[in-house]
């Protein structure tokens, strides 16, 4: 449970899903004047170097955020994204990549809060070297899918719940879905983001037919991969089930994730979707 290490996986197209859509809803939240908070279950080690061993071991970021990296012709929410990424590469060469929890960190206003879980002991402690003992920010060494359910409902009443696991054990498909339930029936309103991996499709139909059934209002789908399913062994795509979204969230991906999909994949094998799973 405790093997995984993002540093071989980022930047890579998932990540530019999850990041992309997390900075549109972030930017939303930012709309009002009244603050927010944001809980990262699953925050991992908050910064990773693109030119480390564990990154250049697949060379995952070549299918994902180095492709973007000089292009002109991004799509809005596509330019918000690789804006972002730039600022923690100020020679506008591509050799760090931020993790959610900088990502968020980068956009807090004063008043606004970010509550980090981290489980794995190496990446707690890189993660709270990283984020340097920011007065807004909470570091907890502790499963976010257990212990975050206590911060809810924020104080501030506003929010986002990013929900990121790994999936290593097949049990964490149930498991953030009974997390789910329990969260929204005690933050109803905030905005839930769940990333989720397509490696066996089985799995994903299951996942998106508990949440049919879960009594949870307001769920939509955006899912981007880079080639068809496979039963060969890897992510083929990911998607980011979102629950009380931004009303501009759909419009954007309108936009980006077609875009996206004939970007990022190998000719001809890219695909989207974009669906409503439960209405309001």
């Amino acid at each position: 449970m405790l093997s995984y290490r993002h540093a071989f996986h980022a930047g890579n197209f998932a990540d530019v899903l999850k990041h992309l859509i997390l900075i549109q809803v972030i930017n939303y939240l930012k709309q009002k004047d009244k603050p927010f908070c944001c809980i990262d279950t699953h925050a991992g080690a908050g910064m990773y170097t693109l030119n480390s061993d564990y990154a250049l071991k697949n060379r995952e970021f070549d299918t994902g955020i180095a492709k973007l990296w000089q292009r002109t012709d991004l799509p809005q929410a596509v330019a918000d994204y690789v804006a972002l990424i730039k600022q923690f590469n100020p020679i506008d060469r591509l050799n760090h990549y931020p993790g959610s929890p900088l990502i968020a960190q980068q956009l807090l206003r004063a008043n606004d809060r970010l509550f980090c879980y981290e489980l794995h002991s190496t990446e707690i402690k890189i993660l709270t070297a990283t984020l340097k003992k920011d007065r807004h920010i909470k570091v907890f060494h502790a499963d976010g899918l257990k212990n975050s359910l206590g911060l809810l409902p924020p104080t501030e009443r506003r929010g986002l719940v990013l929900i990121d696991p790994s999936y290593e054990l097949k049990t964490d498909y149930q498991e953030v879905i009974e997390t789910l339930i329990a969260m929204y029936k005690r933050f109803a309103n905030g905005t839930f983001a769940l990333w989720y991996p397509v490696i066996n499709r089985r799995r994903n139909n299951e996942l998106e037919q508990k949440l049919k059934t879960s009594g949870i209002k307001n769920v939509h789908l955006f899912e981007l991969g880079i080639q068809a399913d496979s039963p060969e062994p890897g992510m083929t795509a990911s998607g980011m089930i979102v629950i009380n979204p931004p009303w501009t969230l759909k419009s954007e991906m309108e936009h980006a994730l077609p875009w996206l999909a004939e970007t990022l994949g190998p000719p001809g094998t890219g695909f989207y979707r974009l669906e409503q799973l439960v209405a309001e």
